[in-house]
């Protein structure tokens, strides 16, 4: 999951359907994994076959596997973002990834600066740089370096949770584009959509199957990755649970002895008040 951190730390939410973080007049859109898409519709074909040759009484257990395959392709799919916004001279702009431990990221972006003459987004001049800082969860810098106004970075996570990407423009290249507004096409692939598979096929010499069996395999290591992931948010956000719960129970117990002594003190300080006035 994508989060977008605009300026004045707000954030923005980009899931499996990339939404418009808010401040920003930009456009989002999601780029779908081809293995799952190709894994769904050779799931569609070997379903029909094993309905049509197998009997009715396979049908409920078939479409029960199917499902569950389904599911698995779905799961494995996310981890491709693609997305482009604006940022100024001085604008920093932050995204949040949450990444699984001993997980590659690769991130692909290129600029465009605005043109007045044609009213339209151009392709930036060579000059024109972007500087990409990624942090892992516990704020360590894990990679900080100047790129091109075209280029590609590609870090491992080495810590399970939220890594912040930022990028900001080459402050001495600003006279470039003068106050105008530099659109930046960002493209971020986790996981196994990280890996070229042609190539891999045209280096290894894999056949189709071999390739899909691959596929599968990465999918299925990414996912045991997400599910220690999920696990290991669980026992944190119980962790967390705990210790509230134990805040809470001491605060009540603290404030009940509180309202105690202040009842006791009350009820002396009327008593010397009303001994002092003689009236009791």
């Amino acid at each position: 999951m994508l989060r977008a951190r605009l300026p004045g730390m707000a954030r923005a939410q980009f899931s499996s359907r990339a939404r418009r973080p808010s401040g920003c007049a930009c456009v989002s859109s999601l780029i779908p994994g081809e293995p799952r898409q190709g894994m769904r519709g050779r799931l569609g074909e070997g379903a029909g076959l094993s309905m049509a040759g197998g009997g009715g009484e396979r049908l409920p257990g078939m479409l029960r596997t199917v499902a569950a395959l389904v599911l698995l392709a779905q799961l494995a799919g996310r981890g491709a973002h693609a997305l482009y916004f604006h940022i100024g001279e001085t604008e920093k702009r932050c995204f949040i990834e949450e990444i699984p431990d001993e997980t590659m990221v690769i991130g692909n972006y290129r600029t465009q600066l605005w043109d007045k003459q044609s009213e339209s987004f151009l392709p930036s001049t060579p000059g024109l740089g972007m500087h990409v800082e990624v942090k892992d969860p516990d704020g360590k810098v894990i990679l900080s370096r100047q790129y091109g106004s075209e280029g590609r970075f590609t870090f491992t996570s080495h810590t399970p949770g939220e890594h912040q990407i930022c990028l900001h423009s080459n402050s001495t290249r600003m006279a470039l584009f003068a106050g105008g507004k530099l659109r930046v096409h960002l493209d971020i692939q986790v996981g196994e959509h990280t890996n070229n598979y042609p190539e891999i096929a045209a280096k290894d010499k894999l056949t189709e199957l071999q390739l899909r069996a691959r596929q599968l395999l990465d999918q299925v290591e990414q996912i045991q990755k997400e599910q220690n992931y999920q696990r290991y948010r669980e026992e944190r956000f119980r962790m967390t649970s705990e210790s509230t719960n134990q805040r809470v129970l001491w605060w009540s117990i603290a404030q009940t002895i509180i309202l105690i002594l202040t009842g006791i003190w009350q009820m002396r300080h009327l008593k010397s008040f009303f001994e002092a006035k003689k009236l009791v």
